[in-house]
């Protein structure tokens, strides 16, 4: 049985906490470190914090008050990924970057936004395949030798030190203590990627676009949604949400400012803890 959030029945809202928390509240982050107010209200681009060393955490050792949050952000790199970085950097918070093997090379921003993410400490960069499926899924799913190929370029071509993967366009888990596969069709090439080795990572909320690429709806909306993910405990591992946004819906300045007070209000509530996928509860176990 999972570990309700919180001792649920007398905390029926919470993030409905963020009004009595001091602003002096020491913000439990593990990618953090403190910094000087004044410094943490700065953008400055390609200056970048050195991430804490700290003890790494699972599921039983999480303190009952706190949850973890795993922040990630596909398709990168490309329009609105410097964005990203200065955002992270602004709040000294972790992610993970799930990379497309072909828009690292598409052009010459790309490949500069790629150096950027490979500089940054707060950052680690996975693997979102080489083609992305020409953004024609179905029929990429029906080949899953040809899946496994593309995720080998992309790995190839990236230089990616693990084999951290995400599906494009589905919702899919493979890892040791999780199977799910959002369409049923794609489980084949889901199931050759985890014989290739592959750690297959879904999510568990996602903050998708309007019409026009922006960020869809408000930050205190997406808060709300953590707040019931966790609270009817509808994550794949208690205790633990895995979010994902695009870095191409980071272009207009209303987004920018959306995802930026998201991470604020976050760390400002005392209760979460950011990391990066690679510490993700038994991702690291070897598989059955």
């Amino acid at each position: 049985m999972k570990n309700f959030f919180a001792e649920k029945s007398r905390n029926k809202t919470f993030l409905g906490m963020f009004a009595l928390v001091s602003a002096t509240s020491i913000l439990f982050n593990s990618c953090n470190q403190k910094k000087d107010r004044k410094e943490s209200e700065k953008m400055i681009p390609h200056q970048h914090p050195v991430a804490k060393t700290v003890p790494k955490i699972d599921d039983e050792n999480v303190p009952s008050d706190k949850r973890v949050i795993y922040l990630t952000f596909d398709d990168g790199p490309n329009r609105g990924t410097e964005n990203l970085l200065k955002i992270l950097n602004k709040r000294n918070v972790c992610a993970t970057a799930f990379l497309v093997g072909q828009h690292a090379y598409g052009s010459k921003k790309q490949k500069e936004g790629l150096e950027l993410l490979r500089k940054d400490p707060l950052i680690e960069l996975a693997n979102h395949s080489y083609t992305h499926a020409h953004n024609k899924y179905t029929d990429f799913y029906k080949n899953p030798d040809a899946v496994v190929h593309d995720f080998n370029a992309a790995k190839d071509s990236l230089k990616l030190n693990n084999k951290i993967a995400r599906t494009p366009g589905r919702n899919i888990w493979r890892l040791n203590n999780i199977t799910a596969t959002d369409i049923k069709s794609s489980a084949p090439a889901a199931n050759s990627l985890q014989k290739a080795g592959y750690k297959v990572i879904g999510w568990d909320l996602e903050w998708k676009p309007n019409n026009t690429m922006s960020l869809k709806g408000n930050h205190e909306a997406m808060l709300k949604k953590v707040d019931s993910i966790f609270f009817n405990d509808l994550e794949k591992t208690s205790r633990h949400l895995v979010f994902l946004t695009h870095d191409q819906y980071l272009t207009d300045a209303d987004s920018i400012d959306e995802l930026d007070q998201f991470i604020e209000k976050l760390q400002k509530s005392n209760r979460f803890i950011f990391r990066k996928i690679s510490e993700y509860p038994k991702i690291n176990e070897i598989l059955n």
